[in-house]
């Protein structure tokens, strides 16, 4: 079990930039595929991107593909997401998750608190 906690939403015009951060407060994310999935008001959680505990491979939902890129520093424990040219439909809050399979991309477990990203047009 490994306790989330993400940050770095927040209000950004379009074509804009944020770098998202999920750090472990509790455990280490070393040995855990992360996946960012977002949901916005009304809508189901969807994916986002993963990761795999190596940083060897990566996975991208088509809608954030060549915008956002996933990566990792397990020496600081913590994975991000830092996402350019961001869109208004962008805008939803972001939960990272452990243990998500990059493949299927169905979620673990554990998951963060969620951070608030809004994208003004």
């Amino acid at each position: 079990q490994v306790q989330l906690v993400d940050s770095g939403g927040g209000l950004v015009q379009a074509g804009g930039s944020l770098r998202l951060s999920c750090a472990a407060s509790e455990g280490t994310l070393t040995s855990w595929n992360v996946g960012w999935f977002r949901q916005a008001p009304g809508k189901g959680r969807e994916f986002v991107a993963a990761i795999m505990w190596s940083g060897g491979s990566t996975n991208y939902a088509d809608s954030v593909k060549g915008r956002f890129t996933i990566s990792r520093d397990n020496a600081k424990n913590t994975v991000y997401l830092r996402m350019n040219n961001l869109k208004p439909e962008d805008t939803a809050v972001y939960y990272c998750n452990a243990g998500t399979n990059i493949w299927t991309t169905d979620p673990g477990r554990d998951w963060g608190q969620g951070t608030q990203v809004t994208v003004s047009s």
